[in-house]
């Protein structure tokens, strides 16, 4: 058995030491193979892994790449052009139309009223009949006064016959019955002419009864109705009548315009025209009347007055109008429609727009404005230019522009053909 124990372990380190086929290292251990094999991909992971880091690192952390920025849109605006010509000279004030003349229509004696002849609201012409109080009281006055003086007309008749005897007696009647008949004469024909006098007052008295209008215009609200009690000395109107043709507008004017005003109306009549409060409206034409003989002090205006003929009733006292005076003409003016004027921290300027659709700011001075336009006093704005009248508020010096209107009108012709290609 010890034999066969020493065969064994002699095959088996022979196994050992004889070397693999295909190797030429006979000491290198079976297993070594597959472990180099797993290292080599593991650093290879480590080094796809580090690299993918980097990558994405860099990425991250590059900056991103900015748009290309686009042009910008034109702004819509609306266009006006600077204008050269005539120009008038117009001031514009704000007034109150009155009255050419008011009456407060109340009677004059105490009485019933029997008759209203008149109806709120009509015109009247100067001595229609308004209204009738009751007569008969002042034709009884009218009646004793008359009477009273046909007899002391008798009586004047008598003694001047007397006399006429007493004189005629020559020596025979005395002196003292003469004097005192013409004493007695004098007296009578002084007392006729009492009685005249009171069938005057009478009379007059009388026509009072009868209230008539004492100017033409038209008539307002009625104050009393028939049966009323009325009495010279109350204060409530019967009614009250006021003349609209003509009719006057009172407005008022800047001091420092004084000057030209009067040196308008040296040379002739003064136009003014009425228009409504809000400026839209033109209600009448007239010429003005005159100015007031002082300056206000609190307010640095004067107070003028228009007259205007009013046939069509446009004007009623009591109307708020404004007012365009026209106190000459500019021969050759430049203008710019009202709107295209802006205020700035600066003073006024406008936006001037040149051949490529550029605003421009430009500083100007301003006058008068008449019809919506205005007159530049001073100012870079040649005629013919153009100045945006709208849309101001998104413009700058510089800012591209296009008009409202022209490019929806661009718009509309070129989607014409796209609908004639959907046809």
């Amino acid at each position: 058995m010890l034999s066969d124990d020493a065969d064994h372990h002699a095959v088996s380190r022979s196994d050992e030491i004889e070397p693999a086929p295909g190797r030429g290292d006979p000491r290198r251990p079976a297993g070594s193979r597959p472990r180099r094999t797993r290292g080599f991909a593991l650093i290879l992971i480590l080094l796809a892994a580090a690299g993918g880091g980097a990558y994405g690192y860099t990425r991250l952390n590059q900056p991103e790449a900015k748009p290309k920025a686009a042009a910008p849109r034109p702004v819509p605006v609306t266009l006006g052009t600077v204008e050269q010509g005539p120009f008038a000279l117009v001031s514009n004030g704000l007034g109150t139309v009155q009255a050419y003349n008011t009456v407060q229509v109340r009677t004059r004696v105490d009485g019933e009223i029997q008759q209203v002849a008149f109806r709120e609201g009509q015109n009247v012409h100067k001595g229609d009949v308004l209204v009738q109080i009751d007569p008969r009281p002042y034709q009884a006055t009218l009646d004793q006064a008359k009477a009273k003086k046909d007899q002391d007309t008798a009586n004047l008749n008598n003694a001047k016959a007397d006399l006429v005897r007493y004189t005629g007696l020559g020596a025979y009647a005395s002196r003292q019955q003469t004097e005192t008949q013409t004493a007695l004469v004098a007296q009578l024909t002084a007392q006729v002419a009492s009685d005249q006098a009171a069938i005057d007052n009478a009379t007059t008295q009388l026509g009072y009864a009868t209230v008539r209008a004492p100017i033409a215009g038209m008539t307002g609200f009625r104050q009393v109705d028939i049966g009323n009690i009325v009495t010279a000395a109350g204060q409530t109107p019967i009614v009250t009548i006021t003349q609209v043709e003509p009719i006057f507008v009172v407005f008022t004017a800047p001091e420092d315009q004084l000057p030209a005003i009067t040196a308008a109306m040296r040379t002739g009549d003064v136009p003014v025209e009425a228009w409504s409060s809000d400026g839209v409206t033109k209600l009448a034409d007239g010429r003005l009347a005159l100015f007031n003989n002082q300056v206000d002090t609190a307010t640095g205006t004067i107070r003028l007055k228009a007259v205007y003929g009013n046939q069509n009733h446009a004007l009623w006292p009591g109307l708020s109008v404004s007012t365009k005076m026209r106190v000459g003409i500019v021969a050759s003016a430049t203008t710019v429609p009202d709107n295209a004027i802006q205020h700035g921290p600066d003073g006024l300027f406008a936006f001037v727009v040149d051949d490529n659709d550029h605003a421009h700011q430009v500083s100007l001075k301003a006058g008068r404005s008449d019809s919506g336009r205005t007159q530049i006093m001073s100012g870079d704005l040649k005629p013919g230019a153009r100045v945006i009248t709208a849309g101001q508020y998104k413009v700058q010096d510089g800012s591209v522009v296009a008009e409202a209107h022209a490019s929806g009108a661009a718009q509309a012709d070129t989607s014409k053909p796209q609908v004639e290609a959907h046809r």
